[in-house]
């Protein structure tokens, strides 16, 4: 059973979220849909940028698949259930994120930072999903959001392990570190969102 120790996260979500989310599937399933949408998009920009980079393209193309058909999974469910997708929504969490990020640095040092950010967005993701796998009224939907779970949780590991061959271990540990502090400083001031997957 996945873990947040075991994903590294310094704060668990607050047990209120799947309540939150559970009153309102037209609004969770929307944001789920346009979070794999995201992920696919965010895969596709990582290989346009370092396609001198034959080992992230090899690992990370066959997850540009994956999320995509994460994506039409959602829309499915959505569909099976006589729902709508609705619009895009602005994602406080990702952006925040996006401020780990050094500014300025060359294009080979700032690899570590993206790759880290899409690692700690998978485990946050995966961490979420196992919530809901546990947790969700609905047994159908459970057994759906754990498979999604052990997508994310294989994803998060492949992020941290390019990284790791990219910048050694120990740089990348230490500035990974460095991200769990900033992730934990944005769950902390987080509003809990029952419409938002982050």
């Amino acid at each position: 059973m996945m873990q947040i120790t075991k994903l590294g996260l310094h704060l668990p979500t607050d047990p209120r979220w799947v309540n939150l989310a559970e009153m309102d599937l037209t609004e969770i399933l929307t944001d789920h849909a346009y979070c794999e949408q995201k992920a696919t998009t965010s895969c596709i920009t990582l290989i346009q940028a370092y396609p001198d980079r034959p080992e992230l393209v090899e690992t990370v193309s066959p997850i540009v698949s994956e999320e995509w058909a994460h994506f039409r999974l959602v829309l499915a469910e959505i569909k099976k259930r006589g729902l709508s997708l609705g619009r895009q929504r602005k994602d406080e969490y990702v952006n925040q994120l996006l401020g780990f990020q050094e500014r300025g640095k060359p294009r080979e040092q700032a690899l570590l930072d993206k790759l880290l950010i899409c690692a700690m967005i998978e485990a946050r993701s995966c961490e979420r999903f196992r919530l809901l796998s546990l947790y969700c009224s609905e047994e159908d939907l459970r057994g759906w959001y754990h498979k999604f779970m052990v997508s994310e949780a294989g994803h998060y590991r492949l992020f941290l392990d390019l990284a790791a061959l990219y910048f050694g271990k120990e740089k990348t540990q230490h500035r990974w570190q460095a991200c769990l502090d900033h992730e934990a400083a944005i769950m902390q001031n987080l509003t809990p969102r029952g419409d938002r997957m982050h």
